[in-house]
């Protein structure tokens, strides 16, 4: 394979506008509709702070065909920088997100076209691929435990027990709202445990299904306000990966070495993620659901933690970069696997006074067809999504 890193010129255009900030989310969702005209999007007066329980953002449509209009549908304040409200669109052509009601939260699902809304018990982090079936967290914990990925305004009621039995990863039917406990926090103890358990608090994150919607993969974590030592390393967190049936069997560890980061399913039997390796290092790994295999992509030129997800063609991954130390700008990438070589299609600048947890990452996603790409960006001063179009570079032979 090919070593190198070539870059692509690649047209890129604001499709929201101000004098509010407009944000869709995390890199695992499609914002467009099935026909390409519409985008999901939220908007929100600021974006120099974290937010507080009070603070609600604005779900709605962009009309990309109508210069970029922006249509409100709903508020709710169950939301954060990073991931948004995890809005997206059902296989029907119905959205999702999150919301708080009755001092707890919940899930919308909202019929745009009829303008009909009903809710869900438990707010929802990811929706199988038929859209029947959703795996929800507790968002309290998550806020708690990992500031800027959870909501505001709900107390954890969970606070004060490391690991809680009745409490961990649920699977919520979309249509009934039934819900179960699928894995606990006290049952990942059980799984290989280690040492370094002792003591520490323990939590879920990234939750994803994996294609065809038979398992799902997640990330187990645990801290000590003090840090952790693990060979003569400290962490602030210890994160390892992990599989499960959607029927609550079969877990599986895809790594435990401490770090693993972003990830993407490559298909129901592969998944690629930036991880932690001993005596290999960090690089992006293609793991094999249900084994040990772990083979090293792009080792010379996809050098550094990054969104990553592959195209609905299978021939391209997308991924970024966080800002350079030299020039703050994130670098837009995309890699062709048939070869191994690394494109990059955009650099964007990072404003400083958007730092930890309240950045704007670029959060990088395909369209359907996978001739374009979103991102969030505050490259001009205000959070905003623009549109990449690499439909020249994609249509070259892949």
């Amino acid at each position: 394979m090919s070593s190198r890193i070539e870059t692509f010129d690649a047209p890129c255009r604001a499709v929201t506008r101000g004098p509010a900030h407009h944000f869709f989310g995390y890199y695992d969702k499609c914002p467009w509709d099935a026909t390409g005209r519409f985008m999901l999007a939220l908007e929100v007066s600021f974006i120099d702070r974290m937010p507080r329980a009070e603070d609600a953002v604005t779900v709605g449509l962009v009309d990309l065909l109508n210069g970029g209009s922006f249509t409100p549908l709903d508020e709710t304040t169950a939301w954060c920088w990073q991931q948004g409200t995890m809005l997206q669109w059902l296989p029907d052509g119905r959205i999702l997100y999150n919301a708080r009601e009755g001092g707890r939260f919940v899930a919308r699902i909202r019929d745009v076209g009829r303008g009909t809304a009903r809710t869900l018990p438990r707010a929802i982090y990811a929706v199988s691929p038929d859209g029947r079936h959703g795996l929800s967290l507790n968002f309290a914990r998550l806020n708690r435990t990992r500031p800027g990925y959870g909501y505001e305004g709900v107390p954890d009621a969970t606070a004060g027990d490391p690991a809680p039995a009745g409490d961990g990863i649920w699977l919520v039917d979309l249509e009934s709202g039934r819900e179960r406990l699928l894995f606990s926090h006290a049952q990942s103890l059980q799984v290989r445990p280690r040492a370094d358990f002792a003591g520490a608090e323990h939590w879920f994150n990234h939750l994803t299904f994996a294609p065809g919607g038979r398992r799902y993969v997640g990330l187990h974590r645990w801290w000590k306000p003090e840090g952790l030592e693990i060979g003569g390393k400290r962490f602030r967190h210890v994160t390892r990966l992990f599989t499960q049936d959607r029927d609550g069997g079969e877990v599986h560890l895809l790594n435990d070495d401490e770090m693993t980061s972003h990830y993407a399913w490559r298909d129901a039997e592969h998944l690629l993620a930036w991880a932690r390796r001993h005596g290999r290092g960090d690089h992006y790994y293609v793991f094999r659901d249900g084994s040990a295999e772990a083979e090293i992509l792009g080792a010379d030129v996809l050098t550094a933690d990054g969104h990553c997800t592959y195209s609905p063609d299978g021939k391209w991954i997308l991924t970024d970069t966080y800002p350079d130390r030299n020039d703050r700008k994130r670098t837009l990438i995309l890699y062709r696997l048939r070869d191994g070589v690394r494109f990059d299609i955009g650099r964007f600048f990072a404003p400083p006074d958007l730092d930890g947890e309240k950045r704007c990452d670029l959060h990088p996603r395909f369209s359907r067809d996978g001739t374009e790409i979103c991102i969030d960006s505050a490259h001009e001063g205000a959070r905003q999504m623009y549109v990449v179009d690499v439909r020249e570079l994609v249509g070259r032979e892949g």
